[in-house]
C-alpha cells in the first residue's frame, strides 16, 4: 500500500529535445563548477581518508541508471573496507517491500517517530560521519555526471541487486537519468516511506521542467542546513 497518491500522468513542460539540451548544459556546467572550484577540499577529503583508514579513497557500486540500465558510480569511501553488509541489505529489502522503518524512535514529547535509515552504523569511519553529514561524500558522483550516467537532478540511483525488490510501478522512477539531489531529498534528508519517496520521484519525471531542477538545485543547500544527514 502506498503512503502517498501516485501523481497524474503528464509530459513535462519545455518539450523533450529542447528540456534534455538544456539540461545537459546545466549539468555539465554545474558539475566542472563542482569539481573544479573545489578541488583543494576533494584532495584534502581524499588525503584524509588515505590517512585515516586501510582501504581505497573511492567507493565504487553497481547502480541502476536510466530505464534500469548499470553502471559504476562513485563516493568517497566513508565505511571501513571490505565490511559486512547483511544487515544493510535485510533492511533495504523490507524498507523497499514492506516501507518497514529500520527502528521507531521516541521524541522528547513522547511521540513515536519512524527511521528510514540505518543509523549508528558501525561500518562508518569517524572521518566518513563527517562528511556524511553534509554529503561530501556524494562528491565523486559529479564524474558520472560528466560522463552522461548521471543528472545533477534526479531521482537518487539504487543499489542493482534493490530493483528486484521493485513494484511494476516503482519503475517509472527509472525513466529519467538519475541524480545526485531530487525532490525526496529536498523533502527529507532523513529518510521518507519507499512508496512516498517513489510517489515524490514519480511526480518529478511527469512534471520535469528547467525550472523545477533549478528549484530543487536551490533548495538542497538549505536542506542539508536545515537537515543533515543521519549517520
Amino acid at each position: 500500500m502506498t503512503t502517498a497518491p501516485l501523481p497524474r500522468e503528464g509530459a513535462y513542460a519545455g518539450g523533450p529535445w529542447l528540456y534534455e539540451t538544456a539540461k545537459r548544459a546545466i549539468d555539465i556546467a554545474v558539475a566542472l563548477g563542482v569539481l573544479v572550484g573545489l578541488l583543494p577540499l576533494w584532495l584534502l577529503i581524499a588525503l584524509a581518508i588515505r590517512l585515516t583508514s586501510p582501504g581505497p579513497v573511492l567507493h565504487r557500486a553497481q547502480v541502476a541508471g536510466r530505464n534500469g540500465r548499470p553502471f559504476t558510480y562513485f563516493k568517497f569511501r566513508s565505511m571501513h573496507a571490505d565490511v559486512d553488509d547483511a544487515v544493510q541489505r535485510r533492511f533495504r529489502r523490507d524498507f523497499i517491500r514492506n516501507n518497514r522503518p529500520y527502528r521507531v524512535e521516541r521524541t522528547a514529547a513522547g511521540e513515536e517517530r519512524p527511521v528510514y535509515k540505518v543509523v549508528d552504523d558501525r561500518r562508518i569511519t569517524p572521518l566518513g560521519k563527517a562528511i556524511r553529514k553534509f554529503g561530501l561524500d556524494e562528491a565523486p558522483q559529479f564524474l558520472n555526471v560528466l560522463r552522461g550516467e548521471m543528472s545533477v537532478v534526479g531521482p537518487r540511483p539504487p543499489l542493482l541487486w534493490e530493483v528486484q525488490y521493485y513494484r511494476p510501478w516503482h519503475w517509472e522512477r527509472l525513466a529519467v537519468k538519475p541524480g545526485i539531489t531530487g525532490p525526496a531529498q529536498v523533502r527529507s534528508r532523513q529518510g521518507l516511506p519507499f512508496d512516498e519517496m517513489a510517489c515524490l520521484d514519480i511526480d518529478y519525471v511527469r512534471r520535469r521542467s528547467l525550472w523545477l531542477d533549478l528549484g530543487i538545485i536551490v533548495a538542497t543547500p538549505f536542506a542539508m542546513l536545515r537537515d543533515p544527514g543521519r549517520n
